[in-house]
């Protein structure tokens, strides 16, 4: 009889580890079945403003000791202060479950997991000796205590079709397509501006600066931002030409070199000067004659009246050379002017896409790190639930809680640098003091480089207004060396004078009248002997000559290097594009398949913190691919210059 129990004692034993390992292969089976479902992208509206952190506290968690039995149904006690700064609810293990009302998203860009809608199982009935079924799985991640009698009955989710990601395929750097809309770079689409416009048109004065350069705020309200205003690149560019004070320095710069040309022609003009004296004399020596002068004669003590005038016309006819050297030289001042004027609009062009692209970068941090938010508050509410039903541990809560204090920090730290790169725009483009900028263009692919290497290296060095400053600049020092040296030659000039004279005196005897006369003249000058001076200018000259030489060929091979550099960049970062999306979709998979396994008990907490990082780098290294690759568009245009539309193509 002992036997017989014992033997029986094993089958039993046998018979439920049997019928455990069935119900743990049947949600293995369920895992492995679940489809992959896009989760809601955060909307741009739910991005904090700069009023909301001002001082950014960190959201709370209160601790669950003790779980709350509500009808059979457990409810965990996770308190959040300030739930409003979390965009997703906080959902109760177990509640009566509604489908899920997520934010609409106003930008199509990284769809993640989504909720499927699970009934309410019956509340547990506890008998005596009853053996604890495993934890069935639930899409939405909510554990329930399964009654052995009555199964949790799960609405499937209905399957959507993903996007189909092709693998990369070898392009020709000459033909870099840039067409690649949203449909096939997923989750790069255009998104809402955060803030209202506060204006019909960015074009409206109330973007200029003040008309006073000098004018400065001393009340702090007029610092203080008062609207957000969205722009485009195209707008962001025009409002730089028109206010950035760098380029208006470089202008104001030309319009003075002009202003020196036209007084260097003026040397080949003769000149002519008008003089004229008027004066009356009484000389004492006239009152010492006029004591010893008979009665009636002339009075040599009487004031003497002088009218004249002189009227001088004068030639420079040989300057040794000065005059057309100067002439040359201003001319070629202006033109290093003009230039620099055009230097500094190509690399404000740059400036100011660069910074526009940081602010996009800045942007979709924000909505990736309030997605990792989102997630950490998930996989938190998933422990807490695992643990409120006696399958989870205190371990993997504590884990989830730190997982989703730190997403908090990176999301804050997010929006400090929204800030920064909000700010930085505005400085670029000097726009009121009063006025934020947001981004309004979606990150999707700028467009196309159609020109190989070969072709793009020889445009630039055509195009380049740093490579004719340099053979300018050689010119003008040519120009001043012939100067410094005029001074060694004779220089011969042409006059001519007319003079009008005019006299009176009250004395009635003495002698008066008017005439006029005339000189005509030439006037050599030589200068034989300076002790060396024009020969040691001559000599500064030709040194600054192989200066700009050597600085020519210095630029040259840097431009060389500046178009490769970023050509091969372009090149990269366009193959990132399609990898960063085959690596996003897989993240996301993954991220499915650790919460699933981390609910069925056969996974870990680590699993899932570990799979919501991935996934949050691969969203980054996606955003980075695609702005990288505008960016190196961008200096591949400011390496050749002048000439974009002749190699770039936009987007279709």
């Amino acid at each position: 009889m002992r036997n017989f129990r014992y033997i029986f004692g094993v089958s039993v034993s046998a018979a439920l580890a049997l019928s455990s390992n069935n119900t743990d292969s049947a949600a293995l089976n369920s895992l492995k079945t679940e489809t992959l479902q896009p989760t809601p992208a955060i909307a741009q509206s739910q991005i904090p403003e700069a009023s909301e952190i001002a001082n950014p506290a960190p959201l709370l968690l209160a601790q669950a000791t003790s779980p709350e039995t509500s009808g059979g149904a457990l409810q965990p006690r996770l308190a959040v202060s300030e739930p409003e700064q979390i965009q997703t609810p906080v959902l109760a293990a177990a509640s009566p479950v509604a489908p899920v009302v997520s934010v609409q998203p106003q930008t199509a860009v990284s769809p993640p997991l989504q909720a499927a809608r699970v009934t309410q199982s019956p509340a547990v009935q506890p008998q005596a000796q009853a053996e604890v079924t495993p934890v069935q799985l639930q899409a939405q991640a909510e554990v329930t205590p399964v009654q052995p009698q009555a199964q949790a009955e799960v609405t499937p989710v209905q399957p959507q079709a993903q996007a189909e990601v092709t693998p990369v395929q070898p392009q020709n750097p000459a033909s870099i397509a840039s067409g690649t809309s949203p449909a096939q770079v997923p989750g790069i689409a255009p998104f809402a501006p955060e803030r209202p416009s506060v204006a019909q048109s960015p074009d409206s004065l109330y973007l200029d600066p003040d008309a006073n350069p000098l004018l400065f705020p001393t009340r702090p309200e007029e610092v203080r931002l008062e609207g957000t205003q969205p722009l485009t690149l195209e707008q962001a560019l025009e409002l730089a030409r028109r206010n950035n004070q760098e380029l208006q320095v470089a202008r104001l710069e030309y319009e003075r070199a002009r202003a020196v040309v036209r007084q260097a022609l003026a040397a080949e003009y003769p000149t002519l000067t008008l003089q004229g004296d008027a004066s009356r004399q009484q000389s004492p020596g006239g009152q010492i004659a006029a004591s010893g002068s008979p009665p009636g004669g002339p009075n040599p003590d009487a004031p003497t009246n002088t009218l004249s005038g002189t009227l001088q016309l004068s030639y420079d006819l040989y300057t040794g050379g000065l005059r057309s050297a100067n002439i040359r030289a201003a001319e070629r001042q202006q033109r290093v002017t003009e230039l620099e004027v055009e230097r500094l609009g190509e690399q404000l062009r740059l400036d100011v896409t660069e910074d526009y692209y940081n602010l996009q970068e800045a942007l979709e941090q924000i909505r990736i790190r309030q997605q990792s938010v989102n997630n950490a508050l998930r996989s938190l509410q998933d422990a807490q639930a695992l643990e409120q039903a006696g399958v989870g541990t205190r371990f993997a809560v504590l884990q989830a809680q730190v997982q989703f204090a730190n997403e908090q920090q990176r999301l804050t730290e997010a929006i400090a640098q929204l800030r920064t790169a909000r700010r930085q725009l505005a400085r670029r483009l000097s726009i009121p003091q009063f006025v934020d900028l947001t981004a309004a263009d979606p990150v999707q692919i700028a467009g196309r480089w159609e020109l190989p290497l070969e072709d793009s290296i020889v445009l630039a060095f055509q195009n380049r207004a740093e490579l004719e400053q340099q053979l300018v600049q050689r010119e003008l020092n040519e120009a001043q060396r012939r100067a410094a040296l005029s001074a060694r030659n004779p220089r011969v000039s042409l006059f001519a004078n007319y003079n009008v004279l005019r006299t009176s005196s009250d004395d009635a005897l003495a002698t008066t009248g008017t005439g006029d006369g005339y000189t005509l003249g030439a006037r050599v000058n030589w200068n034989l002997f300076d002790g060396g001076e024009a020969r040691a200018r001559a000599r500064q000259e030709e040194a600054d000559i192989a200066i700009a030489e050597t600085n020519f060929a210095n630029n040259r091979n840097l431009v060389r290097l500046q178009v490769e550099q970023s050509y091969f960049e372009l090149v990269s970062t366009f193959e990132n594009i399609q990898t960063a999306s085959i690596a996003l979709e897989q993240a996301r998979e993954a991220l499915r398949l650790a919460r699933l396994r981390f609910q069925a008990g056969v996974g870990t907490q680590t699993e899932v913190i570990d799979a919501e990082t991935e996934l949050t780098l691969a969203e980054f290294n996606r955003i980075q691919a695609v702005l990288g690759y505008n960016r190196s568009l961008a200096r591949l245009q400011r390496a050749i210059s002048n000439f974009p539309s002749l190699a770039t193509a936009a987007t279709p």
